[in-house]
């Protein structure tokens, strides 16, 4: 069933509870990348219009869980948001929550914005992930103890939960998934923002009902890190392009030479079995840009799949460029999870941005292109290509948890239609 969303429900006269995801790039004090904040706009603006009070929450990097720290404050988050809304927007305690956060909000009016601070400065916001490290995968007494008071002190101030944070939706945090629970079990509505709501359409469609040809594209240093991903698109794509680090594992494991690149020995006979099932759906570099040493080197063009010794990979070169872009020139539906090479460097950047262009060109053509967050989402930006592509996804490892077809609990506590 879907999910309910703000739209589905009556928040007038309410204080919202929103679960924001503002962990975004910030220096001197400034915001350097505001895309998140942004993205969060047409929620927040739905529920000030419907003349609620709302309470907003967010993490902000990774502070220690012990208290306040100044550089993890959320306060130039909520300038920013100031700015775009063109009203105030108060910044909570340093405690979080508490009796000064409650008064804070009681005295809020219709139409007002507060942002608490930073909720992984209390230490139940993550002590979820304490459970994790466990064998029996429990907390102790105390460590439920600590989430359960900061989840009811989250709930003492507001009677709607509305979670627009798809960047944090893989994590079981106290604002995340105990928050949505507490506000359901007093009765009131735990909903998604049309954020959330878009991002799951986008990806969810593009895996379960693409357009074909499907193509995926995925990128990144280490293939362990996208297994399961890998595994999990074979059945479905039509073709999976593979640059990037994570590249030489698999050319390594196909008995290619591959030099001094990253290669991840635990997990070559793993890749010989993967490829082996693929189906031949699996493409991978055949030339490469490499160089003799990572951090001074200059660019060394390799034209055949075979990187000699002395060398690493750092990009794909221009025959894969080419042999990349034909495939997704007939895509329909792509997915794209991960840099092709090095694009940081200048001199290693050729190949993502051809990736980008080619991606961006598809999707004029008509095709869906559903852009996983993170690097790929940088890459994007930073040529000016995000207003081209269909989606660009605001969560990196959420995205890439949602396409691996994990569970994803915030999701799930959630009120649905």
């Amino acid at each position: 069933m879907a999910t309910k969303t703000v739209a589905d429900i009556n928040v007038s006269g309410k204080t919202v509870l929103m679960r924001v995801d503002f962990n975004v790039p910030i220096k001197d004090g400034k915001v350097t990348n505001d895309r998140r904040i942004v993205q969060a706009l047409p929620t927040i603006k739905a529920v000030l219009d419907k003349g609620a009070k709302l309470v907003l929450m967010s993490h902000l990097g990774r502070p220690a869980g012990k208290g306040f720290e100044p550089e993890f404050s959320i306060k130039p988050a909520a300038d920013r948001l100031a700015e775009l809304l063109g009203k105030p927007v108060k910044v909570g305690p340093k405690e979080v929550v508490g009796p000064a956060a409650e008064k804070l909000v009681s005295a809020m009016k219709a139409g007002g914005v507060l942002i608490l601070e930073n909720v992984r400065f209390n230490p139940g916001e993550t002590m979820p992930d304490n459970a994790k490290k466990n064998p029996d995968k429990k907390l102790t007494a105390e460590q439920a103890e600590i989430l359960d008071d900061f989840v009811a002190a989250l709930a003492r101030l507001g009677e709607v939960y509305v979670n627009d944070a798809f960047g944090t939706c893989h994590r079981k945090h106290a604002s995340m998934y105990g928050l949505g629970k507490a506000i359901r079990a007093k009765g009131g509505p735990a909903v998604a923002g049309f954020l959330v709501e878009k991002e799951i359409k986008y990806l969810h469609e593009a895996v379960a009902n693409p357009r074909r040809p499907f193509v995926a594209v995925l990128g990144g240093a280490k293939v362990s890190d996208k297994i399961a991903l890998i595994s999990n698109l074979l059945g479905k794509v039509d073709r999976i392009l593979i640059g990037g680090a994570m590249a030489y594992t698999l050319l390594k494991s196909k008995g290619a030479r591959v030099g001094k690149s990253l290669v991840e020995a635990d997990k070559v006979a793993e890749m010989t079995k993967l490829l082996a099932s693929a189906g031949g759906k699996i493409m991978l570099p055949v030339d490469h840009i490499a160089t003799n040493d990572f951090q001074n080197g200059k660019p060394t063009p390799v034209a055949d799949v075979n990187i000699p010794n002395g060398l690493l990979g750092m990009d794909i070169g221009p025959k894969t460029i080419k042999a990349f872009e034909a495939e997704i020139a007939k895509a329909k539906t792509i997915v794209w999870n991960g840099p092709v090479g090095v694009f940081e460097r200048p001199e290693y950047a050729a190949g993502t941005k051809a990736v980008a262009a080619a991606v961006a060109k598809a999707t004029a053509a008509g095709a869906t292109s559903v852009i996983g967050g993170g690097d790929s989402a940088a890459a994007v930006e930073e040529m000016g290509l995000d207003g081209q592509m269909t989606h660009i996804s605001t969560g990196g490892g959420a995205s890439l948890e949602y396409l691996e077809g994990r569970p994803m609990p915030p999701l799930e506590v959630l009120d649905t239609k």
